[in-house]
């Protein structure tokens, strides 16, 4: 099947690492030009010389933006418009935040956690729709967590602000469509990503067990028996974002090899 996606322009947020990273790969495999970001500008260098040489793909292009300062993002979509003239996808994605009870957290976490992993969408969105809107077209898809449909133990600022995306986009739906532009949730369960591994070890040093043991355990609750790969995560991404995708919006879409059980 063709995507449709050669020399479409492609912004993929927080792409130095994990879902992101693998996301912006994949991208860059079906011929569209891509922007990566992140913080850090020696990592983000590496990694679009990497996705080069392994997609043989030369239009891969990176600049620094830090999701919390509306001023870089603002700066991120204007060197997207000044390389491809366009955005064709915002893949809108952040690090998660820290682990813990509801009662540990004070005003500045909780509005980090805000600023991070709910306003920076806002933003990012913000930024790119006049652009899709003039060109009638576009894909937007928001990473979120499992926890969209259930909620996960110790993690009461992902569990707050990840649903909050959950009703932006179902919102925005309604509004863009008649721009045809397309606004969907992903949800990764297990994926094996560094944020994965470390919140295995952080439920493993609270339990007194073993990161392995954690691990196996975790394992055996998902029906499919495995941690998901980021690339099989990405595969979905990209459909959802390319011409295969006309009529999906407002959606949400859990990778999480049956983990989750609730409707």
């Amino acid at each position: 099947m063709d995507l449709g996606l050669k020399d479409k322009s492609v912004i993929v947020l927080a792409a130095s690492k994990g879902l992101g990273r693998a996301t912006a790969e994949a991208f860059a495999t079906e011929g569209a030009s891509i922007i990566i970001s992140s913080r850090n500008e020696e990592e983000l260098k590496t990694v679009a010389l990497a996705i080069q040489d392994k997609t043989n793909n030369r239009n891969v292009y990176f600049k620094t933006c830090d999701v919390t300062n509306p001023t870089d993002i603002k700066e991120l979509v204007q060197f997207a418009i000044e390389k491809n003239g366009r955005v064709d996808v915002l893949v809108n994605n952040a690090g998660g935040p820290p682990a813990g009870e509801f009662m540990k957290f004070s005003d500045e976490e909780w509005q980090h956690a805000f600023e991070l992993n709910l306003l920076s969408f806002v933003r990012a969105i913000r930024e790119v729709i006049p652009y899709m809107k003039e060109q009638k077209s576009g894909h937007i898809i928001n990473f979120t967590s499992s926890s969209i449909k259930q909620t996960l133990d110790n993690l009461i600022l992902s569990n707050t602000f990840r649903a909050g995306v959950v009703g932006l986009a179902k919102g925005l739906s309604q509004e863009l469509a008649h721009d045809n532009i397309l606004i969907n949730t992903i949800g990764p369960g297990r994926i094996a990503t560094d944020r994965v591994a470390e919140l295995d070890q952080i439920r493993a040093n609270s339990l007194g067990k073993s990161y392995d043991e954690v691990r196996k355990e975790t394992e055996n609750s998902i029906p499919i028996g495995r941690y998901g790969l980021p690339e099989e995560f990405a595969k979905h991404v990209v459909f959802l974002c390319s011409a295969a995708n006309t009529y999906v919006t407002g959606q949400t879409l859990l990778v999480d090899g049956g983990l989750v059980k609730a409707l």
